[in-house]
């Protein structure tokens, strides 16, 4: 094994190590140390293997390899994604909670397993990861388990994304009867309808993960957890992956010929829909969290239309500002005690240096040229545009809605600053600002990934490049949602009463979370309680009966074996003994007799031979027929005594 090949290794399995250890280990003040000098150490150890192009692989199960590769989006995802935990786990270090060692052992652990699900090659590796990373996210999500409403928002979050993990299993069962090797590369390959099984089960899994239409409420209830998660979860890990996960599987979605138009369609929805949630939330993670699923909807796009380099640069550049603006919020949180957008008014003006870094953040996701995810979508925009003028439509209402819902934050945070309670007048640590500014730089600068130089570059398709009309045209848009925005809120007008309805059933992010629980969940508890119902009181007491009945019968037939059987078998072996003495007995007797009638015989035959000599012929006659009816009595007798028997 070769030098980068160690490393790419080194670079999935220390973090899981080191996590490991922390999980289970006491209290300690250098454990949050550890943990971004572990994964300070994997992002560097990435670089040396990425540009090597380390590929390693070992037999798994039968026909299949277990392998991990840098080749495709992984060479830039993985960089992303470890120098973005190191830097949410330097500013987790910063507050008491976050620094515990079992906190910093999960996150370790699962920047590993997010880690494995980019560099895996075959479904195996991938679904390792994959599961790994959702139960991490669950145990992160519910970190406060002694709240049952965090543990329940992590439930949810877990069991969401896990009913749509099933496509991934399905996919994976299609790749087997298909005949494949279950490598990555060979999904696109596959003959048959199965082909279109594995597409599907592919394309739900990663919805799911990715929070879009129809799963996206479960990032909602996410926000429960603490900020650092929220800050890891969104930007480069479990969410980010969804996406990669289809611009990863690009080639498999086009060869079906209907996947891929799905994936463009439900990608351009989401962005447009939660787009429009975003900006009606009122809370500023809850807004953060919609815009997630929104930006990432224009990465499910990109996988959509083929346009897989923009999908990997929109990644990287969103990892970066959302990274940033989660962390932010969570400072904030623990500054002033309240993440509602009214409480926070100000924060901005009163937190200068994390103020800026964070408008720079939202001027990139409000998508202003030439900020970051400015150049990222609209190379996006061009692939849509490329391919359907009505996906270019919805794409381009959803970079109007996305700089709604950012200058909203904005406006909100750099307010001047009111007059607080005496309670809210926390602080911001000081490294908060310090980590953050590499962030901010990354918010500011990878629209870079976009320029068409650059882009062409990167591992995946351009199927076309923004012309000028349209990147002048989409900046025009930005630019007057965002003036008016502004306006709207700092002159703080309400939505129309006839839109109240509309606003509202936005704010609950459609509700989809109830209408899961009317649709699915209570049904399954229903029928689970009438199932239980008809155990306990059916198939319990059935089985009990039949035990009770089965013992009963047991006694009547032990009693029966003791009181008749054993008498009986009893009673015939000392017969059969009886027998067998009188038979031994009779043989005897018999022994005796056949020795008497010989003796008689040889005595006879003396007599005859004597009267035979003496030459008196009547007397040797008479003693032949005497002789003659004395073997007829003895052969009748011995035929008599063996007929008896």
């Amino acid at each position: 094994m070769s030098a980068p090949d160690l490393l790419l290794v080194l670079v999935v399995a220390v973090p899981a190590a080191v996590g490991a250890v922390l999980v289970l280990a006491g209290p300690s003040r250098w454990s949050a140390a550890a943990g971004g000098a572990t994964l300070a150490a994997a992002a560097t150890a990435s670089v040396p293997a990425v540009v090597a192009g380390a590929e390693v692989s070992v037999p798994f199960v039968a026909g299949s390899r277990w392998g991990l590769t840098t080749s495709g989006p992984a060479e830039v995802l993985l960089p992303t994604v470890l120098v973005v935990a190191t830097l949410v786990l330097v500013v987790a270090g910063g507050v008491p909670e976050t620094r515990e060692p079992r906190f910093t052992g999960l996150m370790l652990l699962f920047t590993a397993a997010a880690a494995l699900t980019v560099l895996a090659t075959s479904l195996p590796g991938l679904l390792v990861g994959w599961e790994l990373m959702g139960a991490a996210s669950y145990a992160l999500i519910g970190y406060r388990y002694a709240d049952p409403g965090r543990v329940a928002s992590g439930a949810t979050a877990f069991l969401t994304t896990r009913a749509a993990d099933l496509g991934l299993y399905l996919a994976t069962a299609a790749a087997l009867a298909g005949g494949t090797d279950l490598s990555l590369d060979a999904l696109a390959g596959i003959e048959g309808g199965w082909r279109d099984v594995a597409a599907g089960g592919v394309l739900v899994a990663a919805l799911g993960k990715a929070a879009q239409l129809p799963f996206s409420f479960w990032l909602a209830r996410a926000m429960d957890g603490p900020s650092p998660v929220s800050a890891l979860l969104h930007s480069a890990a479990m969410v980010a992956l969804g996406g990669y996960l289809l611009v990863r599987l690009s080639p498999l979605l086009e060869a079906t010929g209907w996947a891929a138009p799905t994936a463009a369609w439900l990608g351009a929805a989401t962005a447009v829909v939660l787009g429009a949630v975003a900006l009606t939330q009122t809370d500023l993670k809850l807004l953060l969290a919609a815009s997630t699923s929104a930006q990432l909807g224009f990465v499910v796009l990109a996988a959509g239309v083929g346009a897989t380099a923009a999908g990997t640069a929109h990644l990287v550049a969103h990892a970066a500002v959302k990274a940033l603006l989660f962390l932010a919020a969570g400072a904030w949180l623990e500054a002033l005690g309240s993440k509602r957008l009214d409480v926070l008014t100000g924060a901005a003006r009163r937190w200068p240096a994390l103020g800026v870094l964070a408008v720079a953040a939202l001027l990139a996701l409000a998508g202003l040229p030439p900020l970051s995810l400015w150049g990222t979508k609209d190379a996006v925009l061009a692939a849509a545009h490329a391919e359907s003028a009505a996906l270019y439509a919805a794409a381009l209402v959803a970079t109007a809605l996305a700089a709604g819902y950012a200058v909203l934050a904005l406006v909100h945070l750099a307010r001047p600053v009111p007059a607080r309670p005496a309670e809210q007048t926390g602080r911001v640590p000081r490294r908060i600002p310090v980590a953050l500014a590499p962030l901010a730089l990354g918010a500011v600068l990878l629209g870079v990934l976009a320029l068409p130089a650059v882009l062409e570059r990167l591992p995946g398709r351009v199927p076309a490049d923004p012309t000028w009309p349209e990147l002048v045209g989409s900046s025009v848009l930005v630019l007057a949602v965002a003036g008016a925005t502004a306006w709207l809120v700092g002159r703080g007008r309400e939505a129309p009463a006839p839109l109240r309805p509309l606003r509202a059933w936005l704010h609950d992010w459609l509700r989809l979370e109830t209408a899961v629980h009317l649709t699915v969940v209570r049904p399954t508890v229903r029928l689970a309680e009438a199932a239980a119902r008809v155990d306990d009181r059916v198939l319990a007491r059935a089985v009990t009966g039949a035990a009770g009945a089965t013992a009963r019968l047991a006694g009547v037939s032990a009693r029966a074996d003791d009181r008749v059987l054993a008498r009986a078998v009893t009673g015939v072996g000392t017969a059969g003994l009886a027998s067998a003495h009188g038979s031994d007995r009779a043989d005897a007797g018999t022994h005796r007799a056949v020795h008497g009638v010989a003796g008689a015989l040889v005595r006879g035959g003396r007599a005859v031979r004597r009267s035979s000599a003496s030459g008196q012929l009547h007397h040797y006659y008479l003693q032949q027929v005497a002789l003659l009816l004395l073997v007829l009595v003895v052969v009748s007798l011995v035929v008599l005594v063996g007929s008896l028997r």
